[in-house]
């Protein structure tokens, strides 16, 4: 099993930044990408971004490239995410997410294992 603690998150006006972070315990040889999805009110559950553990391949959602970054710390096994010049419709409901495919994939039902997760809420 894999355990997957999310932290950060929180509220922000439109324009500023926010950093969540996403720390990996238990059987983490296992995984092999890291990913992160929102859900907003009503809506279903959206990739945002991903990297691959290993290699640190990249794959963002258009809706955030050039304004989110993921990243890694293998020693720590943390995936991060960094949100800049956010933006109302960025608020939702943000998830860690475990796969132990070494294919990015966007599809949530393709990941095995799930953190809890954090409220972002962007205020105009």
């Amino acid at each position: 099993q894999v355990q997957l603690v999310v932290s950060g998150g929180g509220l922000v006006q439109a324009g500023g930044s926010l950093r969540l972070s996403c720390a990996a315990s238990g059987r983490t040889f296992s995984i092999y990408t890291m990913g992160w999805f929102r859900q907003a009110p009503g809506q279903e559950r959206e990739f945002v971004a991903a990297l691959g553990w290993s290699i640190g391949r990249t794959g963002y959602a258009d809706s955030v490239k050039g304004r989110f970054t993921i990243s890694r710390d293998n020693a720590m096994n943390t995936v991060y995410l960094q949100m800049n010049s956010l933006k109302p419709e960025d608020t939702a409901v943000y998830y860690c997410a475990a796969d132990s495919s070494p294919v990015i994939r966007r599809n949530p039902y393709d990941y095995d294992y799930w953190g809890q997760g954090t409220q972002v809420t962007v205020s105009s």
